[in-house]
């Protein structure tokens, strides 16, 4: 009978119907260079990476696999996009089958292991040749390979043309879609804390590196909010650096959110809060937190989220009126979204304390 099923049953399943709408996964090996260099008149998007995951064995076409490593390793990745006459801007075009094809296809055209030396000479010398002090770190979410968290900052790299280095931290996600999966993602996020501190405290350092910008989804949010308060609760600051903080669809505790803003003492850098009120994925993991309100599914009209947010200087924008999946809109509704982002880091500008829509904005 229905009612014998445990609540968190129910859970997994709509979880599971939720993301059938999903595109198709990555390929095993994707990230195995083509063997063709000619991109075909595409674009090339080199990601610089930091992650505890562990080196892959089983296929080394996946370079980092779902377990935990114990300390940070690191990665450069070139990834070739195809012409944007050839593609539908805010996808991702995922081969089928391998090796893809440029003309059509996100392919890989380099993929190398760097130890830490080797990644800090490697971002000295990315900011000298592009001569952009900039540097955009990314922090992926829930249920993603590692693979696929370097073809969606590709993405979102090239679509927005923000003018940074794009440097991904990704933290060990089982990259599969059920209930356990969510729960030990949940704790595998907490683990990585200190690794992503580690990774902003070696950018900052960096005597070539102007300006570090942090954008994370979902439950990267958590994690990177995490690193953020544990830095400014040692230190009593976060560091001149770090300028702005994107939080994408957040999967945070609103009470948790609330204590860490509060905690967090100043300057700290500007924070930009994108959400929907439609976000179904967020809806559900209110559900199997308990009930507890996550900040990425709040009505920022309604107290007392309208007055927490201006009291903290967060500048809020409600995504709910675009297209797409409500929780990867911000990624896919480039025009609106992500050419905000690209305006506001090209211009220096910090994200202003005054709350604002997409309207408002001049988007």
């Amino acid at each position: 009978m229905i009612s014998s099923i445990n609540p968190l049953a129910i859970v997994a399943i709509a979880l599971a119907l939720w993301c059938c709408g999903c595109s198709g996964r990555l390929p095993q090996g994707a990230l195995v260079p083509v063997a063709q260099a000619d991109t075909a008149g595409g674009s090339v998007v080199p990601v610089l990476v930091a992650t505890t995951r562990k080196r892959a064995t089983g296929d080394t076409g996946d370079m980092f696999d779902s377990g935990r490593a114990d300390q940070l390793s690191y990665a450069s990745i070139t990834v070739s996009i195809p012409p944007d006459g050839a593609r539908k801007i805010g996808e991702i075009q995922w081969p089928t089958a391998m090796p893809g094809d440029p003309r059509q296809n996100f392919v890989t055209v380099s993929a190398n292991y760097l130890d830490q030396k080797s990644f800090v000479a490697s971002l000295s010398s990315a900011v000298k040749q592009r001569g952009r002090g900039k540097v955009l770190v990314f922090v992926h979410g829930f249920n993603n390979r590692f693979d696929e968290a370097v073809y969606r900052y590709a993405q979102i790299v090239h679509d927005s043309k923000a003018p940074a280095i794009p440097v991904l931290f990704s933290w060990p996600s089982l990259g599969t879609l059920t209930l356990r999966a969510y729960q030990g993602d949940l704790e595998t996020a907490k683990g990585s804390r200190e690794a992503v501190v580690q990774l902003l405290n070696t950018i900052a350092a960096n005597p070539n590196v102007k300006e570090v910008n942090v954008l994370c989804h979902s439950m990267g949010c958590s994690l990177s909010l995490e690193a953020l308060w544990s830095m400014a609760s040692r230190t009593g600051k976060i560091g001149d650096k770090i300028k702005n903080v994107l939080l994408v669809a957040p999967d945070v505790d609103i009470n948790v959110f609330r204590t860490q803003m509060q905690q967090m003492p100043g300057p700290r850098p500007r924070m930009a809060l994108f959400l929907s009120q439609d976000d179904q994925a967020l809806k559900l993991s209110k559900s199997i937190s308990g009930g507890i309100t996550r900040v990425g599914d709040v009505n920022p009209d309604q107290e007392p989220y309208r007055s927490d947010f201006q009291r903290e200087g967060i500048e809020v924008f409600d995504l709910t009126s675009l297209r797409g999946n409500a929780h990867s809109r911000a990624f896919e509704d480039v025009t609106s979204v992500m050419g905000m982002i690209e305006q506001r880091l090209a211009a220096g500008q910090h994200m202003t304390e005054e709350r604002s829509t997409l309207v408002d904005a001049g988007q």
